[in-house]
């Protein structure tokens, strides 16, 4: 079964997740993607990715990507956040994060996060 990863970026942090993801392509290529509205966008048209792309963040699209989780189907959640910037959609993003926490799930927050668990998840597919 394909490894099935959410990316998530506020809009200050969407330039980190194409760098990110572009260290990480051929990995990510191999999984099954999803994202937020834009943060898809971007992965989509400036790295060829295969996104499932949901609503952006402030239109739900946390939420929808949440309720993926609790589904089961979701294994990890890379989001980079923007911890300087306030967002009017805040409540969303702690759900988000609280149902990674519940279900135990990955949730990556930062770049330095987000290498440590796609780095474990890539030679995890490599040794499988």
């Amino acid at each position: 079964m394909k490894t099935r990863i959410a990316l998530i970026a506020h809009d200050k942090k969407k330039d980190d997740m194409i760098l990110l993801a572009g260290q990480y392509r051929d990995f990510l290529a191999s999984c099954d993607l999803v994202a937020t509205g834009t943060t898809g966008g971007r992965l989509a048209n400036e790295l060829g990715l295969t996104v499932d792309r949901k609503h952006s963040g402030p239109f739900g699209g946390d939420l929808q990507i949440g309720a993926m989780l609790v589904q089961g189907e979701i294994d990890c959640v890379i989001f980079l956040r923007d911890p300087m910037t306030p967002q009017p959609h805040e409540p969303d993003i702690n759900a988000l994060v609280r149902a990674c926490d519940v279900h135990n799930t990955p949730c990556a927050t930062n770049v330095s996060s987000a290498h440590l668990v796609l780095s474990q998840l890539q030679l995890r597919a490599t040794a499988a």
